[in-house]
């Protein structure tokens, strides 16, 4: 089966179009009128981005989504859940005031926004799924319950999944911060003592006191620690590694049936927007926003998660590498982008276990609009 993947590029040759436009027809294009029924609660699934980081798509962007929404006479809601990690979102309260500073306000977006698994991610419901890790998966209450979803990813690397899109939007996005967890059981960080300089720094940014450390070098619990990587992303002497070919497909395996688990129940009332720009690094999550590793390319479209994130991935290795960024090789057009930035994981294992699960397909059409 293959999937059309709508595509907008970030060119403007007229005066008679702009992004804003352009964001219009890929939903058009991807059939809103036919997802979007009057009076459906529609979940805008996206990432409001940690506290200092400024990367997270656009506020203007997300309205346009909200008005074609509201054309249709559907109830448009923006949403994202708590995450499992300490910092600006980490229960409903803190997240709300972390997405207004970036703009999610009603002024600016004419929608409510909602923390979907509640003040402190206890909103949750019980999705059976059909997989080699989990038999059922907690995804967050009030994306259970929309009638329909209109997932905004940001797409960008990630130190564990390799890159983030449309599929891990849906699996740690749409996830309580249990459920976060069930997808990075057995994972676990390594401190190597050779490297470690004991400077505490991972200490403190443990959300689960797994970590300790005595002045000369750095100690992890294992029958504490979650894997949730928040080490790995700050330790300055890179002294911190994980299990990449044993335990990493694993985890990203468990990520693709919960983002399975988070769209069962709404077959025919999902579409994916996709924002090929400003590719970082690093996810959204982390408090700061890195140089984009290639050129901005555009928007994409589709109604299946596998082919918009195949279709973004193979446009992102068309591009040449932005060489002043933290892309370490892999510049050439055509060579695997993600790769050189995360050498140590296959992020395109998610593409190839999503077609499994059945969650999409890799084959894709693309359509230029």
């Amino acid at each position: 089966m293959v999937s059309d993947v709508f595509l907008a590029r970030m060119r403007i040759k007229s005066p008679d179009e702009n992004n804003l436009t352009k964001i219009t027809r890929l939903l058009h294009a991807s059939g809103l009128s036919d997802r979007i029924e009057e009076g459906d609660l529609t979940a805008v699934k996206l990432h409001f981005g940690e506290l200092g980081n400024d990367t997270y798509i656009k506020p203007v962007f997300v309205r346009q989504v909200v008005d074609e929404i509201k054309a249709r006479k559907g109830k448009p809601f923006l949403t994202d859940t708590n995450t499992m990690y300490i910092g600006s979102r980490h229960n409903a309260a803190d997240h709300l005031q972390t997405a207004i500073r970036h703009g999610f306000c009603y002024a600016v977006v004419d929608a409510p926004v909602t923390i979907a698994d509640g003040l402190t991610g206890s909103n949750s419901r019980m999705v059976p799924v059909t997989g080699n890790h989990f038999e059922s998966v907690k995804i967050a209450g009030d994306i259970a319950d929309a009638d329909a979803m209109i997932v905004l990813s940001h797409v960008k690397g990630h130190a564990l999944s390799g890159f983030g899109g449309a599929i891990k939007n849906l699996a740690m996005g749409c996830a309580t911060p249990l459920g976060k967890r069930d997808q990075h059981q057995g994972m676990q960080a390594n401190i190597d003592p050779q490297t470690c300089v004991g400077c505490g720094f991972c200490v403190t940014q443990c959300p689960f006191d797994a970590i300790s450390c005595n002045g000369k070098v750095a100690h992890v619990e294992k029958s504490i620690c979650y894997g949730c990587s928040a080490c790995l992303q700050v330790c300055p002497q890179e002294a911190i590694d994980f299990n990449w070919k044993d335990d990493v497909p694993k985890f990203i395996e468990r990520m693709v049936e919960y983002a399975a688990g988070s769209v069962a129940g709404k077959e025919g009332k999902v579409i994916y927007l996709s924002f090929v720009m400003s590719v970082t690094p690093d996810c959204d999550c982390v408090p700061w926003s890195d140089a984009p590793i290639v050129p901005d390319i555009g928007f994409l479209a589709s109604t299946d998660p596998v082919a918009i994130d195949a279709a973004a991935v193979d446009l992102i290795n068309q591009q040449p590498g932005i060489k002043e960024s933290c892309l370490h090789e892999h510049h050439a057009p055509g060579e695997h982008k993600f790769s050189g930035l995360w050498a140590k994981v296959d992020g395109e294992h998610q593409i190839r276990y999503g077609e499994k699960m059945g969650l999409g397909s890799r084959e894709y059409r693309l359509v230029e609009i």
